[in-house]
């Protein structure tokens, strides 16, 4: 994935995402077969179990955990800092790669959080030369930043099964299979040969390299720099050097050749790199798997000799290369490094951030009424409750939901696949026209299980119309299950208490509902006339709006859209998605609570949402753009690039609820 925003291949993904999820999923479950054996018998780490004291040597002395200094490492003199423990190996493509790639580097440094450290130690017996060698690619990477984090980065140069200490335990029963932990290789075999020859192997990107590699073993043909047509690959995988043009040329030529893969080696000396799109290369789908390694001497000799070699492609478990330790002192897994860059590892500890301060803002004063306490959300009932409200609502003028989705199990194996849209319904009398109207909306995380967050919904105070209410939270019928918890937290937006200087939030009018973003979109509302009532000092819009589906224009996740309510036929208020289809559109939310490092396209921008985050309300005070007197008018309409909706097919939808807020 490049910093640009992706193009129509990119967006076409979350169209045939399933099938290549499939496959990813058999491979991690050949590989979790594997490593059951290794992980049974070495339980007593589990994410969320308090991390042991340890002290570990390192270049420059000894790192100790907790840190002797932890309280002049945060904002909190109690709080730990937060530590990420990163174990490497050369066996693996992905973390050499991870090393080399100055871009990855460069992130390290930029974009690790002064509240998080990190250890970095080797799987391997030349531990020692590798711990210098990571710190001397930090240090070119880093420049002048260098001296800004040095003191958080620890390198040991003892190998992780010396440690003596809990430490490896954790990296050898956290199995876990996919981007950014297994040993991904080729295997290649010859007549000529008594022996395998088997090379560590990276993947080109799957945002632009729909293919697979097929268990079955392929035939292997010279092909040159690959980048003119080789009629010689038809059926068969192309060997292909490096230089000459771009990986995307190479593979596209290829591909128009009829090759069935394309491995591509490194020039002698070289390192491994992330074989990815660059630019309007994005635009074009490639339907053909491709990968990238080291040169290996007998495979050019025997083809040069016009010898048969064969090659097959498999994955060897290993040890997990990641796990951390939050700010709380509990152990957590990283989730998912889609591709290699030590960006990830920032994000998580930029999640370590938010979810620290989210506890903080959990302590503050609130009256507060449970709802599900890891309640199994499934099915067309989700999960269920009625709930007693506390007397005179009237006393508060804040109402947060404090919600949280985590998995079935501890691990994130065993959190569900995709991503589905969470809403939170309420009736508190049955015969009011509000009754089971939403009042929080969420999206599930990718198959990561840490999402907890908090949303202000004030405003729909005024749908908690009696002493007792019956609250819901589902998702689609068919999703896997999730556990969900859920607190109702009353309080006061000033800290005097006296409610009597706050204005309450007293009536609502329900206004517009989304639907199939298609032509007929905006033929579908008209204009609602309304009156303010007598006893109103304030008038608020309050609107959720997402965008789903993917029609002939990445519409509705992936567009840009823009929502108008225009009041009196004067004043426009619009919401715009101008984040939809970016590159990182989502990522750079992680602060917000957005959960890093899912499996999918979590990353890029959405239509209003993203993976693992609530969905905040839109909020306007509208008060100077009505008449508080008489009769005034609202429309909403909702258009793509500046104009009404028009897909050619699939159109998507808009899901939304909207309302006028009225506070005396």
């Amino acid at each position: 994935m490049t910093r640009s925003s992706p193009g129509p291949a990119r967006l076409w993904l979350r169209l045939c995402w399933s099938c290549c999820c499939l496959l990813a999923a058999v491979e991690g479950r050949l590989f979790t077969a594997k490593l059951w054996s290794v992980r049974a018998g070495l339980g007593g780490f589990e994410p969320g179990d308090a991390a042991p004291a340890f002290s570990v040597s390192t270049l420059d002395g000894e790192f100790s955990y907790p840190p002797k200094d932890s309280s002049s490492s945060s904002s909190s003199s109690s709080l730990r800092p937060a530590l990420i423990i990163h174990a490497f190996t050369n066996k693996s493509a992905f973390l050499e790669v991870l090393w080399t790639s100055n871009m990855s580097l460069s992130d390290l440094a930029e974009f690790l959080p002064p509240s998080a450290q990190v250890l970095f130690i080797s799987m391997d017996d030349s531990a020692a030369e590798q711990a210098l060698w990571m710190r001397e690619q930090v240090y070119g990477a880093a420049g002048s930043r260098w001296k800004e984090i040095r003191s958080r980065l620890h390198f040991s140069p003892v190998p992780l099964h010396m440690l003596g200490n809990w430490i490896p335990r954790v990296f050898y029963s956290w199995g876990c299979g996919g981007h950014n932990c297994g040993l991904a290789q080729v295997v290649f075999t010859s007549s000529e040969w008594s022996v395998p020859v088997i090379s560590k192997r990276l993947n080109a990107r799957y945002d632009w390299l729909n293919g697979r590699w097929d268990p079955k073993p392929y035939v292997l043909a010279e092909a040159g720099d690959g980048c003119k047509p080789v009629p010689e690959v038809a059926g068969v995988v192309a060997w292909v050097s490096e230089g000459g043009c771009s990986f995307f040329t190479k593979i596209k030529t290829m591909s128009e050749s009829n090759a069935t893969g394309v491995l591509v080696y490194a020039s002698p000396g070289n390192p491994i790199q992330d074989m990815n799109c660059v630019g309007d290369e994005c635009n074009t789908t490639l339907n053909i798997p491709a990968a990238m390694l080291h040169i290996e001497p007998a495979v050019v000799e025997a083809l040069s000799k016009g010898k048969s070699v064969n090659v097959s492609f498999q994955v060897t478990p290993s040890p997990n290369f990641f796990f951390a330790i939050d700010h709380q002192g509990a152990l957590a897994e990283m989730g998912w490094f889609l591709y290699p860059t030590f960006r990830f590892l920032s994000w998580q500890a930029e999640w370590f951030d938010f979810y620290t301060g989210l506890l903080e803002q959990a302590k503050k004063p609130a009256d507060v009424v449970p709802v599900f306490d890891r309640v199994l959300m499934q099915g067309e009932a989700g999960a269920q409750a009625v709930v007693d409200l506390p007397p005179d609502l009237l006393r508060y003028d804040v109402l947060e939901l404090d919600a949280a989705l985590s998995c079935p199990g501890l691990r994130d194996e065993t959190c569900a696949h995709w991503d589905h849209t969470v809403q939170l319904f309420v009736c508190c009398d049955r015969f009011s026209p509000h009754c089971n109207q939403e009042l929080g909306r969420w999206i599930t995380a990718f198959r990561r299980g840490t999402g907890r967050w908090l949303t202000d919904v004030s405003p729909l105070l005024a749908l908690l119309n009696g002493e007792r209410c019956s609250l819901t939270m589902k998702t689609v019928p068919w999703a896997m299950p999730w556990m969900t918890s859920l607190n109702l937290r009353f309080s006061y937006s000033n800290s005097s208490g006296n409610s009597s200087e706050n204005l309450y939030p007293f009536k609502l009018v329900s206004l517009y509902n989304g639907g199939t973003f298609d032509r007929d979109y905006n033929k579908r509302f008209q204009e609602i006339k309304f009156d303010i009532p007598a006893s109103a000092k304030k008038v608020e819009l309050y609107a959720v709006i997402t965008g789903h589906g993917s029609d002939d224009n990445a519409c509705c996740e992936f567009c840009v859209t823009s929502h108008f309510f225009s009041v009196n036929g004067i004043y426009n208020n619009s919401r715009i998605f101008d984040s939809a289809g970016s590159a990182l559109g989502c990522a750079l939310r992680v602060g917000e609570g957005g959960v890093p490092n899912e499996h999918g396209t979590w990353l890029y921008g959405r239509g209003g949402w993203c993976d693992g985050l609530q969905v905040n309300p839109w909020r306007i005070d509208i008060t100077p753009q009505v008449n508080m007197g008489g009769t005034n008018t609202i429309l909403y309409f909702g258009l793509f690039d500046g104009r009404n909706p028009n897909p050619a097919r699939d159109p998507g939808y808009i899901i939304m609820y909207s309302y006028l807020i009225f506070y005396k």
